[in-house]
């Protein structure tokens, strides 16, 4: 649905005309970065997504699960045959 302004409104996402945007691209980065999706559409269609920055994960440290998890002692050992056969499928 377009209103008199050619903007679309949507309950998590917002379409701009491309006019608008370039008029009103400081608000539409500063909502951005609020969390709102804008799609910005040239001659009614939609051609590119502002969306806000995601931060980075922390990298990853190892030995979360240290002390939570046990390794049987025979971990390395050979499946039974039935399981290796289920495997490879055969019967």
């Amino acid at each position: 649905m377009v209103n008199s302004d050619q903007t679309e409104e949507t309950v998590s996402q917002r379409i701009v005309n491309l006019y608008d945007a370039k008029t009103a691209l400081s608000q539409l980065v500063d909502r951005a970065a609020a969390g709102e999706e804008i799609i910005i559409a040239k001659a009614g269609k939609p051609r590119a997504k502002l969306v806000p920055v995601r931060p980075a994960h922390a990298p990853r440290k190892p030995g979360g699960w240290e002390g939570r998890v046990r390794i049987g002692k025979d971990f390395k050992a050979p499946l039974p045959k039935a399981l290796r056969d289920a495997f490879e499928g055969r019967p």
